[in-house]
């Protein structure tokens, strides 16, 4: 029975390495990027639902971005704070934001994709560049940086949206490092030529993608997915481009608390349920050999059978594994976590077994 155990372990190392060297490495060993700026017209669309705070703050850092020609559209989805007041000042204050007020529509309650479908008709530029009211740029060439991808026929550009850092914060760790691990999963996938996700933090498309696609009509019943859904119906080998220049990354608050993030990656989770069959396949694959690597390698060490090979193996996964991780956070400057990888991973693994139970037995929530 050990001997067949041992061999299935052996497959499973190899699965990994597969993913990893193979897959992985298109986005890891890949060349450094280049922008070359374009004058593209570019609408940035924002939707907000109570986030006074942070529009405060990050609105003006979007308004100062160096781009010749772009506007800002700001929505609001009906927030009970002052969200709507701040974004009819910054009205006033910038000659290139555009407002667009969402009263709650019984048929789409508490639903962004409501408000986003609004904000895009609403948009007057050719190209469309998302982000999220916690979010902003990390330069003032963010505009510049993410529509340089984008050519006659790459009509999508997927960015990386980084997680502010928090001093002495594990928590803080496992998040970014979950993000990392998430940009390269969906960056190699792209390069490979099957794109099957975005992030609303950073995601470009052209307008005509999204009327062609009859907006988030397909999934429109499901809260969540204004972003990778979109991008799973949508996106393919000839119109996706990907984006990781550090001027085009941007930067989000993260949660703070264990809790609150369970039931943001519960969302998130949840979201994938409706992804194509071969991208359910190939996630499953990934994240069941993660922890069948481990299940196995504790396994066969318990009973010390043949321990040298199984040490081999385990130690080969992980210098394969962390040399390739460690070539993407180089890209995506995110080098302080993967020095954290292999116990973060077993938190990872542990957390998403749980979510899967949960997620089994009650809906997460989603926008309010």
């Amino acid at each position: 029975m050990l001997i067949i155990i041992l061999y299935f372990f052996i497959f499973i190392v190899a699965v990994q390495i597969l993913y990893y060297l193979v897959i992985f490495g298109k986005f890891s060993f890949a060349k450094a990027q280049k922008i070359t700026p374009k004058r593209i017209p570019i609408s940035v669309i924002v939707c907000a639902k109570n986030e006074e705070e942070n529009v405060t703050n990050f609105i003006p850092l979007l308004a100062e971005q160096n781009y010749p020609d772009f506007e800002i559209v700001l929505i609001d989805d009906a927030s009970s704070d002052e969200t709507l007041t701040l974004f009819e000042g910054f009205e006033k204050q910038y000659p290139n934001v555009r407002l667009v007020k969402v009263q709650n529509n019984e048929a789409f309650w508490g639903n962004k994709k409501y408000a986003l479908t609004l904000g895009i008709k609403a948009a007057k530029k050719e190209y469309l560049l998302f982000t999220d009211a916690d979010c902003y740029p990390t330069s003032k060439e963010w505009i510049t940086a993410m529509s340089s991808q984008f050519t006659m026929q790459k009509t999508i550009v997927l960015g990386y949206g980084k997680y502010e850092k928090v001093a002495n914060s594990f928590l803080n760790k496992i998040i970014r490092f979950e993000t990392l691990l998430t940009a390269i999963q969906y960056f190699s996938w792209a390069k490979i030529g099957h794109p099957y996700m975005g992030v609303g933090r950073n995601l470009a498309y052209k307008k005509e993608e999204f009327f062609s696609a009859n907006g988030f009509i397909e999934h429109m019943q499901v809260r969540s997915g204004d972003d990778d859904l979109f991008i799973n119906q949508v996106a393919n080998a000839r119109n996706t481009a990907v984006s990781y220049t550090p001027e085009s990354f941007t930067y989000s608050k993260p949660k703070t608390t264990y809790k609150d993030w369970i039931i943001q990656k519960r969302r998130h989770i949840a979201t994938a349920n409706y992804y194509k069959k071969f991208d359910k396949f190939q996630l499953g694959v990934f994240y069941c050999s993660q922890l069948l690597f481990i299940l196995l390698t504790i396994l066969l060490l318990a009973f010390q059978f043949q321990w040298i090979i199984v040490l081999s193996l385990f130690g080969l996964r992980y210098l394969v594994s962390w040399i390739v991780i460690g070539f993407s956070a180089g890209k995506l400057k995110e080098k302080d976590v993967v020095y954290w990888y292999p116990i973060i991973e077993l938190v990872l693994i542990v957390t998403q077994i749980n979510i899967f139970i949960t997620n089994t037995f009650s809906k997460p929530v989603h926008w309010k």
